[in-house]
């Protein structure tokens, strides 16, 4: 049995398997808040996800408006949060038209709670292996002295926005 190391080559797949983990702690935490009527605490989440990828359903309008990725923030006004294995979907108000989106957790490229700075970044180039389930729900990490992501776009004028992101607690 040959046990040399410094091959680099990595036949077990530890980055694909971690990313899905990862992905499957931020479907545990979107789930154990989806049936909730408002979040507990301060809690609050930043969303960040590729708005081109498969699956991925929203208004023409906004995968428009935002090509690549797009950040939406779940905290107070949002309905039929929904969880599923594979995506969620929730309802936005977007210039107070709501609209419903359906997202992918393998579309997901980082998820942020400020109020407890915990946060996950995706490599968005490691795609979740076949038959690979996201459902695994434990593994996270922190991300000390973390800011909240900076807004997706400009808002458009007359749009109400929550200062509560850049508040310090």
């Amino acid at each position: 049995m040959d046990r040399s190391s410094g091959s680099g080559t990595d036949h077990i797949g530890y980055n694909a398997l971690t990313q899905a983990a990862a992905r499957g702690a931020v479907r545990a935490i979107l789930q154990s808040v989806s049936k909730l009527d408002r979040l507990p605490g301060d809690h609050h989440f930043y969303v960040t996800f590729r708005t081109r990828m498969q699956g991925v359903q929203m208004a023409d309008y906004l995968k428009d408006r935002f090509p690549e990725e797009m950040t939406i923030v779940i905290q107070h006004q949002y309905w039929d949060f929904e969880v599923f294995d594979d995506h969620f979907e929730i309802i936005l108000k977007f210039s107070g038209v709501p609209q419903h989106m359906r997202i992918p957790f393998a579309a997901i490229s980082r998820f942020f709670d400020p109020s407890v700075t915990f946060g996950l970044q995706f490599d968005t180039d490691t795609p979740i292996p076949e038959g690979q389930p996201v459902v695994i729900p434990v593994i996270g990490g922190s991300l000390a002295n973390a800011a909240p992501p900076p807004p997706a776009a400009e808002p458009a004028e007359g749009t109400v926005v929550s200062l509560d992101a850049f508040r310090r607690k």
